[in-house]
Formats: C-alpha cells, sequence, structure tokens
C-alpha cells in the first residue's frame, strides 16, 4: 500500500508549529453567501448529537442518539432529571447530547478554499428543509439550477446569542465551471471521517464522566456512576417528557 503523501504534509506541518485551516466554516457577522453541494445519499442536511461541558474534555458525539450503542453520560442525564432537585435539572440541561447539523458547502467569493462544512442549529435546519420543499425552489443543491443561499449572521439587540436568517437568491444558478464542479463534488469530506477523533466508545465515556464527577466532589471517596445499587433507573416517562421538551428549543451554538 502506498504512503499518503497528504497525511505525511499534514505530519510535517504539525512538527513545523503550521496551523492547517479548519475545514469548518462558520458566519461572519454580516453578510456571506453560500452554496450547498448535491451529495451521493441524497440527503446533504447531515445531522449529529453531541455532548459538550464534561470537564475540559472536547464535545463528542453521543454513543446513544448517533449510533445506539450504551451511553453511560446520557443515562447519568436522565438520574439528574429524575431526581428533581433545581441543580440536578441545571446540571442535566448543561450535559445532555446537542443536536447539530452539517452540511458541505462552497463560500462564494472563496472558491479557492474549496469545499467547506458549515454547522448550523435547527432553526436554520427548519429553513433549509422548507426551501426544499417549496416547489418554487426545489433542490437548491443542484449544480446547474440551484440556488445560492444568502445568510445574515449576527447577533440582535437584545438577543443573547447570534441568529442566521436566510434568504434564497430570486435566481437560480450554476455551481461553477464543469471543472470547478467536479472537483467539489468529488471532494465532499465523508462525515464519519471528519468527527472520527470526536467518536467515543461507552467505556471511554464511562471513564470521562467517572473522572469529572471525581473532580466535582469535594472531599471523600468518590464512587464511580453506576456503582451504586440504590441508584434510581432513569427510565421514567416523565423524564422523556423533559427530554423531549429541552430537545425541540433551538440551541444557541
Amino acid at each position: 500500500m502506498a504512503i499518503d503523501l497528504s497525511k505525511m504534509q499534514q505530519k510535517m506541518n504539525r512538527l513545523e508549529g503550521k496551523r492547517q485551516e479548519s475545514i469548518f466554516w462558520r458566519p461572519q457577522d454580516g453578510e456571506q453567501t453560500i452554496r450547498i453541494l448535491p451529495v451521493a445519499d441524497g440527503d446533504p442536511f447531515k445531522e449529529f448529537w453531541f455532548h459538550y461541558n464534561l470537564g475540559n474534555n472536547r464535545g463528542f458525539l453521543s454513543p446513544k442518539r448517533n449510533f445506539g450503542e450504551a451511553d453511560p453520560l446520557d443515562d447519568f442525564v436522565r438520574q439528574l432529571f429524575n431526581s428533581g432537585t433545581d441543580n440536578d435539572i441545571k446540571m442535566a440541561k448543561n450535559l445532555m447530547a446537542r443536536q447539530r447539523f452539517f452540511s458541505p458547502v462552497i463560500v462564494r467569493g472563496e472558491e479557492e478554499k474549496g469545499v467547506r462544512i458549515w454547522g448550523y442549529g435547527k432553526t436554520a435546519y427548519k429553513e433549509l428543509v422548507g426551501l426544499v420543499l417549496n416547489p418554487d425552489y426545489g433542490d437548491i443543491t443542484d449544480p446547474e439550477t440551484g440556488t445560492d443561499l444568502v445568510l445574515q449572521y449576527g447577533k440582535p439587540p437584545g438577543a443573547s446569542f447570534p441568529q442566521t436568517n436566510i434568504t434564497p437568491r430570486r435566481r437560480s444558478s450554476s455551481l461553477g465551471s464543469d471543472d470547478q464542479i467536479s472537483d467539489w463534488v468529488n471532494n465532499i469530506p465523508e462525515f464519519d471521517k471528519v468527527f472520527s477523533d470526536v467518536r467515543k466508545t461507552p467505556a471511554e465515556v464511562g471513564h470521562m464522566l467517572d473522572e469529572w464527577l471525581a473532580g466535582e466532589t469535594d472531599g471523600g471517596e468518590t464512587e464511580k456512576y453506576g456503582s451504586s445499587n440504590d441508584a434510581t433507573p432513569p427510565t421514567s416517562n416523565s423524564v422523556d417528557t423533559k427530554l423531549n421538551e429541552l430537545l425541540n428549543q433551538e440551541v444557541p451554538f
């Protein structure tokens, strides 16, 4: 098997302290125009669930929400909701899995940077699906007859978090030249590989949770999560209802 020269270049860049530009794109304050690219499976709006705020750990994919695997952190969140105390519910809201969506895009005016991945929340996702289902627009990703999207990004007066307003161009347009279209469409990253470094096994999640709980405990011996015989199984319908209500709220990231 031949050596992957691109991976070798990445290694050399790290050794020399060169910062590699992220494949992820985030809109800046103001107006920007993008084009969402067509993907092989016909679904350009990829959904993932992430856990955040577990100590100093990076955000990571929820084993349960994404892969149907055991998830000690999800179980712990349910126990916190089940306890019903204000502090536990506040902690549960910080630790529960958050829904994010991702699409491959070309940023107009920055075409030379190639395909990038735009991450967005549920409100923007609803707008995008609504556009696709609107017969006036249809397949906004079509390379020849698709539609550019104008994003107005920023924090309105009085708002706590930035908001993204999406306006489709009135006229359809070509994605680019034939060579550009071929290059971009054939170089859309595989999302499973993009997020492979933030996928954790249930055992790894359990270990991170134990470490975090040990740091949260003030003195005394820390009991590992799930080791108590008196733990209440987090399976009540009331807990599921609370989780569903929270998951239907817009997440500020």
